[in-house]
């Protein structure tokens, strides 16, 4: 075994010492230890690994490149600062702009005491920048942003040298105006004054906040690090690691995970999740501390409950590579991630090629190391596929089957789809709160203390019934643009869901996010009373009914553009009845086309997420046009010897495809061969394991190891949707909670129900609940009962 010893000498943090990085390579078990670099006594193999692991970064360093920032400065104005004595004094809260009616991001400016909005941010956020407007207006310098004033300090920024800065003076300068330092503390909408009735905020609530809640230990019980806005994240993976399908599957597994995991397994999804299901369920990084360290806490007046935890890191920069929001650092919506990780979960399937070595004389699975090491002398061989002994995929878990029933309004007939999903979407019934005087008087109040610039009243929040949110889901939508093939034009529709089957675990999610008229996100702050047990055997679904008449299975007509460029169409394999239901969701049928071929005719479900994905690009609606051929795709037209073998595949389709583990130039042989049908050409990678080019080399055998090792597509389309049905009879296991006022900010936590007992999980901190907030959740999981 080899080993790299980096030793560093001196402390990086004090800048009283000087430091010198040391690199030796250490050959155990003897450990014989050369000083590098040492190009003379070294194969030049064993050099280039050696530097390689020298030049490359941690995923620590990729994953937060820009995250080491640099020590905050004194601002050169704080000690000179002139402040003028106009009498101006700062409520305890109730602020707004004094320029408009913003009352967020507000910054309270340290010379005339002026209180104006920040500055414009590219997501829809911030405000009008009327602070920057006022320094260059007046030239005052230093602002301290309301709302982060606490007795340790505050955020201060100065205009003049353009970037956050130290005020010592900080104190002084907000009593000024009426601002005691000392006597204040963060809230949900900023300060707070001791003297005031506390609010009781979903940020108070939800953490518990005012209760002495006991630190849990042991397997299990293990935190997270917040990566920086990753507690949607950790939230989720609690959650999950929670369910025993998937502590088998990858816990369960791990050193068969391990066994097969790649050359480079910070790139190999089940190995980072079976890692990270090892660390938070095994105990070993949550352990109490000893009684020594306990003395040594007291001794010194600081005794908090110490947490290790583990930090996600490194699975975090492997699953949100390539995404554009969670590759970033900015909040994100936990069910988004959940479903983006049941995603991955469900692609990547656990089989691999069990491989026959010869020459050698030995029989293993890959990767396979050659007892004579003896580079090119050993060709592993393909001898036969099988799944891994994990049992069923994890994610099966969650999978459920939705029935659609479409009816034209003007001629009453219908039409039966299904598709499977794995979350269910309550809409919050505003209308049906029950304490709708009590929301009136508070909203008058409000604005009584908004006018007057007092504090606020106590929080009322909408109490809205768990009964009505359901019969929400379950009533008539109107279906937008709705084609109607009995009239073969344009016409009313109307959709009902109702299940098909019942999934082992149901996760609902409450929607209590929205776009306000200026489309900004908003967050319905709302109290759902949510059963612990729960049935829902009512909404099962029926299929036609005696009488219920279908629409005709007729495709809307294709609008073909007047263009000499495309006179010659393309013959194409698209999915109809995947463009259809598109169609039926409202959106263009153009569009529609486009997804489901770019996504290689998967289903609806992956073309729907195409076309989220794809709906603000300029040429969303515009017809679908092949990529290096400049046709028009064509309905009714049949076979696929219109497109030439020659020509480049698509790049989103080669894309698709090395994102799951394969080479690039399989991916684009693949489609090549298989006339750039996606489901195809996975099944052509999977009947040629080998390389055409036959070759001896060690690069076959890494190729070959890298190919038994890849993230494979689980089997689609002939064999169904895996589906496990049974009773819609469910019992509340845990919820994620939301606290912010949009998905792009705040904080989540998640409460666990284990051992009989209610757990919290925020961040590092795991400990017993003591009043769970399950009527403020934002996403919950129920575990089906046994019949």
């Amino acid at each position: 075994m080899l080993f790299l010893d980096l030793e560093t000498n001196g402390d990086l943090n004090n800048d009283d010492f000087e430091y010198e990085d040391e690199a030796k390579l250490v050959i155990f078990p003897d450990h014989y230890e050369i000083p590098l670099p040492n190009i003379e006594e070294l194969p030049a193999l064993v050099t280039i690994a050696c530097d390689a692991v020298l030049s490359s970064k941690s995923p620590y360093r990729k994953q937060d490149p820009d995250s080491w920032e640099e020590e905050l400065q004194v601002s050169k104005h704080a000690k000179t600062l002139v402040q003028i004595d106009n009498g101006v004094r700062i409520p305890p809260s109730g602020w707004k702009c004094s320029k408009c009616d913003l009352r967020e991001n507000l910054w309270l400016n340290l010379t005339d005491g002026s209180v104006l909005c920040g500055k414009w941010f590219f997501d829809g956020s911030g405000g009008n920048g009327h602070a920057l407007e006022h320094y260059k207006e007046m030239g005052y310098p230093l602002a301290v942003k309301l709302g982060t004033i606490t007795p340790d300090g505050a955020d201060v920024y100065s205009f003049d040298e353009e970037e956050a800065v130290l005020d010592p003076h900080i104190a002084k300068h907000l009593a000024h105006f009426g601002i005691d330092m000392l006597q204040m503390h963060v809230t949900e909408n900023g300060l707070r004054d001791n003297n005031i009735k506390p609010r009781v905020s979903e940020w108070e609530v939800i953490q518990e906040s005012g209760v002495k809640l006991k630190p849990m230990y042991g397997p299990g019980y293990t935190g997270m690090k917040n990566l920086g806005n990753s507690c949607y994240l950790s939230a989720v993976l609690q959650a999950i690691f929670s369910i025993p399908e998937f502590q088998r599957a990858y816990v369960g597994n791990l050193p068969r995970i391990f066994d097969y995991s790649p050359l480079d397994p910070t790139q190999d999804f089940n190995t980072q999740m079976a890692k990270l299901g090892h660390g938070l369920l095994s105990g070993q990084y949550s352990k109490p501390p000893m009684k020594s360290e306990l003395i040594e806490q007291v001794m010194k007046e600081e005794h908090k409950p110490q947490h290790s935890g583990i930090s996600p890191r490194m699975f975090k920069a492997f699953v949100s590579k390539g995404h554009p929001e969670f590759s970033s650092n900015r909040q994100q919506d936990a069910q988004e991630f959940f479903l983006h990780l049941i995603n991955l979960v469900e692609h990547i399937s656990i089989k691999v090629p069990i491989l026959q070595v010869t020459l050698c004389g030995q029989t293993s699975v890959s990767p396979h190391r050659c007892q004579w090491q003896l580079p090119g002398s050993c060709r592993a061989l393909p001898a036969q596929t099988n799944m891994w002994p994990f049992g069923q995929n994890p994610s099966d878990v969650f999978r459920f089957l939705v029935e659609e029933r479409t009816q034209c309004c003007q001629s009453r007939k219908v039409r039966y789809t299904e598709r499977v999903d794995n979350l269910m979407q309550l809409p919050v019934a505003m209308e049906a709160a029950t304490n709708k005087d009590e929301l009136i008087a508070y909203e008058l109040k409000r604005r009584e203390a908004e006018a007057a610039r007092r504090p606020p009243p106590e929080l009322v929040r909408a109490k809205i019934p768990f009964s009505a949110c359901l019969q929400a889901f379950s009533e008539p939508e109107n279906v937008e643009d709705f084609w109607s093939s009995a009239l073969q034009a344009k016409s009313a529709g109307v959709k009902t869901s109702r299940f098909a089957s019942f999934p082992e675990y149901l996760v609902v999610q409450i929607k209590k996010f929205t776009f306000g008229l200026d489309w900004i996100p908003q967050k319905l702050d709302v109290s759902v009373d949510m059963p612990d047990l729960l049935d829902i055997n009512h909404l099962r679904a029926t299929g036609l009914q005696p009488g219920e008449e279908e629409l005709p299975d007729i495709v809307p007509p294709i609008i073909i553009p007047d263009d000499p460029k495309v006179s010659s169409l393309v013959a194409l394999d698209i999915d109809e009845s995947s463009v259809m239901q598109l169609a039926e969701m409202g959106f263009p049928l153009e569009a529609c086309r486009k997804a489901v071929y770019y996504t290689g005719n998967m289903g609806a479900e992956v073309a729907f997420n195409w076309i989220i994905a794809h709906m603000e690009e300029p040429d969303f609606a515009e017809p679908l046009a092949i990529p290096g051929y400049g046709g028009v795709a064509s309905a009714g037209a049949a076979g696929l010897g219109a497109i030439g073998l020659d020509n480049q595949p698509p790049e989103e389709m080669v894309a698709l495809i090395t994102s799951m583990g394969f080479q690039r130039n399989v991916a684009i042989q693949a489609l090549k061969a298989t006339n750039n049908n996606l489901e195809h050409a996975l099944d052509w990678i999977f009947s040629h394991p080998e390389p055409e080019e036959e070759s001896e080399s060690a690069s076959d055998v890494m190729d070959m190891e890298n190919n038994a090792n890849a993230n494979i597509l689980a089997e689609a389309g002939s064999e169904g949707p895996r589906i496990k049905d049974g009773s819609g009879r469910y019992e509340l296991f845990g919820f994620i909670s939301h606290m912010g006022t949009s998905t792009m900010s705040g904080h989540y936590v998640s409460h666990l129900k284990k051992e009989g007992r209610w757990v919290i999980y925020n961040d590092l901190k795991v400990c017993a609940s003591e009043r769970p907030p399950r009527d403020l959740g934002y996403i919950y999981f129920y575990r089906r009962i046994p019949s």
